[in-house]
């Protein structure tokens, strides 16, 4: 029976180093990927969160699709484990409501730029400096205070922009 069972496991080996070579693969294309494009962010007009942003779902996505083939290598099957995340996804969706839709409010925020970093804003009772854009909260320093606003917030108020160019509001 020992026999048998190192047997088997010596037979699974190839299969397991084809499995985690072929992850390793996605891994590394996940990596080179984000070093790419850094260089390209240094030469180009993009706003570094919104190419920060760029990364991480390019990185997951990747990351995810390398996953899902390395385990198909391996004879898990796959198209239950892809159903399952529909489903999954459905309720995950529904429990974290709040944190999507900041995160999509984030999204937003980071491509259309209504308020950069360094600009002074007032949102509502808040006021302060934006020193970070970040897909769930927008950063605003005050004097001794740091504030940490729900971007889902910023989208649904009135944000008041004071820069040097006058005062601009920005409605929903």
């Amino acid at each position: 029976m020992l026999t048998e069972l190192i047997r088997q496991i010596i037979l699974f080996l190839p299969t397991l180093a084809a499995s985690l070579a072929i992850f390793l693969v996605f891994w590394f294309s996940s990596y080179l990927l984000k070093r790419l494009m850094r260089p390209l962010a240094r030469n180009s007009q993009l706003n570094p969160d919104a190419l920060k942003l760029i990364q991480q779902i390019t990185s997951a996505v990747i990351l995810i699709f390398g996953t899902i083939t390395a385990l198909g290598t391996l004879g898990i099957d796959i198209s239950a484990i892809v159903a399952g995340l529909g489903l999954t996804g459905f309720a995950v969706g529904l429990a974290l409501k709040d944190i999507l839709s900041n995160l999509v409010a984030g999204s937003l925020i980071l491509i259309y730029r209504p308020f950069r970093r360094g600009d002074r804003i007032s949102v509502s009772n808040f006021e302060g400096t934006v020193t970070e854009i970040d897909l769930r909260y927008t950063t605003l320093k005050d004097k001794e205070k740091r504030i940490l606003i729900p971007n889902s917030f910023l989208f649904t108020h009135t944000i008041c922009v004071i820069g040097e160019e006058g005062v601009k509001i920005i409605t929903k």
